[in-house]
C-alpha cells in the first residue's frame, strides 16, 4: 500500500516520506478500512514535530487519527454485514503506530463508525477529533438556555461548536475571532455576536453584550492565553470548558474562582470514557443525518503533499479542516 510515515521527529519536509509499505491485515475484533480521506489535526503535527515528546513512540509512525473510508475486511467476531460500510474513524493513531495517512488501516471495530447516508467522505474525515471535541465540550457544560462564548470560533472545533450550541438550544452565542473574515464565518455558523479580540477588549465587549452579567458557559480553545479574561467574563456559577492550551503550566488567580463559584473543566478527546464518546457520537450522528451541521474545509491535498498539509496547520494558514486525499 501507499503510505506516508516518519521514523524520526522533526520538520515536516525533513522527516515525512511517502512510499510503498506492506498491506495490513485484520486481527480478531478489527476491521480494515480502505482510506479515502485522511484528516490532519494540530495534535498530529505536534507529535511529528516532537512537541509532545522528544522520543519516537514507535520505530515508524503512519500519522493521523482521523479518516474516512470503506470497510473491506473484517476480523473474527465482527459481523460480515459490515463489509462495504462507509465509516469515519477515531483514535486511529492514538497510542498506535498506524494511522490514516495511507491506503489501508486496521482498527478495533468500534473505532469505525458508520457514516450517515448523504454525508460526504470529506466530512467523515473531520469528525474524530474536531467533531467529537466540539460535541463533548457543548454537552459537558450544557448549553440549553445558556449564554455561551465560543473562543476561536472560526477554527475546526469552534466552527462545529457554534453550530452545535445553536442546535442544542443555547440562549445567546458569542464568538471570539481574530479577523473580520473569520467573523463572517462565525456569524454564518450561528453566532449572535462576534468579538474581534485583536481590535477590541474581549472582556469589555463581552460584558457590554451581556449587560454586565457575563456568559454562563465558555468553550475554550486556549485557556493558557485566555484564562484570565475568561474568569472576568464568566457569570456567577459559570463554567469554562477547556480542550486546549498553548501555555503550560497554567497560572490562574484563585480568588475570582472561589468568590464567584466558577468551574473549570478540562478534557482531551482521546481519553473520553466509553459512555461519553458514545453520547457525543450519537448526538453528532443526529445532526449529520438531519443536515444541521456544516463542515468548513480549508484544503484538500493529495497524500503526497502531506508535508504541505502539516505546514499549513503549523503556520496557522488553515481556517478549517485540512484533508489528504488517498487515491
Amino acid at each position: 500500500m501507499k503510505a506516508a510515515f516518519y521514523d524520526r521527529l522533526g520538520p515536516a519536509r525533513e522527516v515525512l516520506e511517502v512510499a510503498e509499505l506492506p498491506d495490513p491485515h485484520v486481527a480478531d475484533g478489527e476491521v480494515r478500512v480502505r482510506i479515502e480521506w485522511s484528516g490532519v489535526n494540530p495534535s498530529d503535527v505536534k507529535s511529528r514535530a516532537g512537541l509532545r515528546s522528544s522520543v519516537m513512540p514507535f520505530a515508524r509512525v503512519i500519522p493521523h487519527s482521523d479518516g474516512m473510508g470503506m470497510i473491506d475486511q473484517v476480523g473474527s467476531g465482527v459481523p460480515e454485514g459490515r463489509l462495504g460500510e462507509r465509516v469515519w474513524l477515531w483514535n486511529a493513531a492514538w497510542g498506535r503506530a498506524h494511522g490514516t495517512a495511507c491506503e489501508y488501516v486496521c482498527v478495533p471495530a468500534r473505532q469505525a463508525v458508520p457514516l450517515p447516508d448523504g454525508v460526504s467522505g470529506e466530512v467523515g474525515a473531520c469528525l474524530g477529533i474536531p467533531g467529537l471535541t466540539a460535541m463533548h465540550a457543548v454537552l459537558l457544560g450544557g448549553v440549553a438556555g445558556r449564554s455561551v462564548l465560543v473562543a476561536g470560533a472560526a477554527g475546526a472545533v469552534g466552527h462545529y461548536a457554534l453550530q452545535m450550541a445553536s442546535a442544542l438550544g443555547a440562549g445567546r452565542i458569542i464568538a471570539s475571532v481574530s479577523t473580520p473574515e473569520k467573523a463572517a464565518i462565525a456569524r454564518a455558523a450561528g453566532a449572535d455576536a462576534v468579538v474581534l479580540y485583536r481590535e477590541e477588549s474581549l472582556v469589555e465587549r463581552v460584558m457590554a453584550l451581556t449587560d454586565g452579567r457575563g456568559v454562563e458557559r465558555i468553550i475554550e480553545v486556549d485557556i493558557g492565553v485566555n484564562g484570565a479574561a475568561d474568569l472576568e467574563i464568566l457569570s456567577r456559577g459559570g463554567e469554562c470548558i477547556a480542550y486546549g492550551s498553548s501555555v503550560s503550566p497554567l497560572q490562574l488567580p484563585f480568588f475570582p474562582l472561589i468568590a464567584r463559584n466558577l468551574a473549570l473543566k478540562f478534557f482531551i478527546v482521546y481519553h473520553l470514557a466509553d459512555a461519553e464518546r458514545a453520547t457525543a457520537a450519537a448526538a453528532l450522528q443526529r445532526l449529520l443525518t438531519t443536515g444541521r451541521l456544516q463542515t468548513r474545509i480549508a484544503a484538500r491535498l493529495p497524500l503526497e503533499q502531506i508535508a504541505q498539509a502539516h505546514e499549513m496547520i503549523e503556520q496557522g494558514r488553515a481556517t478549517g479542516n485540512v484533508l489528504l486525499r488517498v487515491d
